[in-house]
């Protein structure tokens, strides 16, 4: 095997922190301001995501105003009593005490689009599977939140919003959809475990039991590879 242009061991061991490091951030956001150069650097890996067909169908809306802020806060309120009542009994009680948002505590909001029409006609990879613009602002999402990770910067990712209403709040075009919208700021802390595992809502589910090997419900056949996949989710 070669190794030529694998990271070095530190470098590895970073990009491994972050991605297991980083945390749906809610109650623990410091008023301290992002300096620019950091956003900036922020959105610059955003920016690096890759694109089905190098679309780049991202736009960033960075909002401070505490205007647009309590109106997006609003929606949250009456979308969230709606999900509060899906649930029943102490289901419902637990859903009620959890902190689901961060839009007013965290020092700045920030909304990840998807312009669905970006491209001049039929865009190459996604003419069998039209969502993949979706899918590809994800991957931006993800890259801020690891790069925030490593700035020791929290995210929170606020999905109890009706995008229709969001999207007049903010002014979109009709074919640019809210696709992710983010609470951001520095923290107090990182939770050693996601909140929600923390509080008992749902807990990580063990690796060894999602992977297939050539079709799905086949179990991995290489010894080493299944003695692996069990250590990984161990404590």
């Amino acid at each position: 095997m070669s190794f030529e242009h694998a990271f070095s061991e530190a470098q590895r061991a970073g990009v491994y922190r972050a991605i297991h490091e980083r945390r749906d951030v809610r109650s623990q956001f410091l008023p301290d301001p992002i300096p620019p150069a950091v956003l900036a650097r922020l959105l610059e890996a955003a920016h690096h995501a890759p694109s089905v067909g190098f679309m780049q169908p991202w736009d960033f809306l960075v909002i401070d105003s505490l205007e647009v802020r309590r109106q997006v806060h609003d929606i949250f309120i009456r979308e969230n009593e709606k999900g509060a009542r899906q649930f029943s009994g102490e289901r419902q009680q637990r859903y009620r005490s959890l902190k689901l948002e961060g839009i007013l505590d965290s020092p700045l909001n920030l909304c990840i689009t998807c312009d669905r029409r970006r491209g001049d006609g039929p865009v190459l990879g996604r003419t069998s599977i039209v969502d993949m613009d979706l899918f590809s602002t994800c991957l931006a999402v993800q890259n801020l939140w690891l790069a925030a990770r490593a700035e020791g910067i929290g995210v929170g990712w606020v999905s109890i919003l009706d995008q229709g209403e969001l999207a007049t709040v903010l002014g979109l075009p009709e074919q640019v959809y809210p696709l992710a919208y983010l609470c951001i700021g520095y923290v107090s802390e990182f939770l050693g475990e996601p909140e929600l595992a923390r509080k008992g809502w749902r807990q990580r589910l063990p690796l060894a039991e999602l992977v297939h090997a050539n079709g799905w419900g086949r179990g991995v056949t290489d010894d080493e590879l299944r003695q692996a996949l069990g250590d990984s989710c161990r404590p």
